[in-house]
């Protein structure tokens, strides 16, 4: 076997190529925001404000990055989460800014409600015998709004991410009813009620102000059950399949692509913050283990990776050897 390893051959029998254009970047938009806020528990992520978030996207373009999902933090946050469908919103306007600035940038929105309600869960609440909890069938109208409204805005795909069920259905009739056929989906189709969130609820002011996700999202014990929720998805009519987190996941992720669908993979806060705090440490080698894992996530199956090391990853995969970022 080792004859086929010297280190001039290895290129040429390498089975998995990571590339810039696997990649899409994660990005917070911060209403009130004036100049870039850094967030503190993942180092080098920032909550950009609306008048730059354009700029910082043509940099990615610049760097080889040809999509990015938006998530936005926006001024007021009610209980029915009025601000996530606002013609004028955060996220809305965002979308109208890098288009504009940046028209060959592939624009997917995070179509969900947790940064929006004043109580931080993903969609309107009811109140039953077991006590509060997100009410599927009317928080499915209030994400068709959402997904309507994101696409008048000008977005290439929205990304439901709440785990409604019947929500893919429910918002491609949306779509396809308002004049928007063209509006692909990717639905976070198996989202693991996973405990590496963590960074991410201060990223996007997230944290929920009681109970939990786990009535929603998915029990991290359970395949079977998460590749049924993908296929569900599937015949709905999604468009891109999803698995989040991406690295505890590879399992569900390869099983997953035998749908027969593209399939993103989230390498999420935590793992980025992981690898980041290792790092910092002097325990880890930072360019190689963030490589490491994206490549193994690609050879899991992944179409695409949504990650936070998007940026750096690109610099290091077509030469330019900047630090992180």
């Amino acid at each position: 076997m080792r004859r086929l390893r010297k280190r001039t051959l290895q290129p040429l029998f390498r089975e998995t190529i990571l590339q810039t254009t696997d990649l899409v970047a994660p990005l917070f938009i911060d209403e009130d925001a004036t100049a870039k806020i850094p967030i503190g528990s993942m180092p080098g992520q920032y909550r950009y404000p609306p008048g730059e978030i354009a700029l910082h996207v043509q940099s990615l373009y610049q760097a080889g990055i040809r999509a990015v999902l938006l998530f936005g933090i926006p001024s007021i946050k009610d209980e029915d989460a009025s601000g996530a469908f606002a013609r004028t919103g955060v996220v809305q306007n965002a979308v109208r800014s890098i288009k504009e600035r940046v028209p060959g940038m592939t624009v997917i929105t995070d179509l969900c409600a947790c940064e929006y309600t004043s109580h931080g869960h993903c969609g309107i609440i009811s109140h039953g015998r077991c006590g509060p909890d997100l009410d599927n069938d009317a928080s499915l109208l209030l994400m068709d709004r959402i997904a309507v409204s994101h696409a008048e805005a000008g977005a290439d795909i929205v990304a439901p991410s709440c785990m409604l069920d019947g929500m893919v259905h429910s918002i491609r009739t949306a779509l396809d009813g308002s004049g928007y056929q063209d509006i692909a989906v990717m639905s976070y189709s198996t989202k693991f009620a996973s405990a590496l969130y963590g960074p991410f609820r201060e990223a996007a002011d997230s944290g929920y102000s009681f109970g939990d996700r786990s009535t929603y999202q998915m029990d991290p014990a359970n395949a079977r059950e998460a590749y049924l929720e993908s296929e569900l998805d599937a015949k709905e009519g999604a468009d891109i399949l999803m698995v989040k987190p991406a690295g505890n996941y590879l399992d569900v992720l390869s099983a997953i692509c035998s749908i027969g669908l593209p399939v993103a993979a989230y390498q999420v806060s935590g793992e980025y913050s992981q690898i980041k705090a290792a790092a910092e440490r002097g325990w880890i080698n930072e360019k190689a283990v963030v490589l490491e894992t994206l490549t193994c996530i690609k050879r899991a199956g992944a179409t695409i990776i949504i990650t936070y090391f998007a940026l750096d990853a690109a610099r290091w995969l077509t030469g330019n050897q900047e630090g992180p970022s």
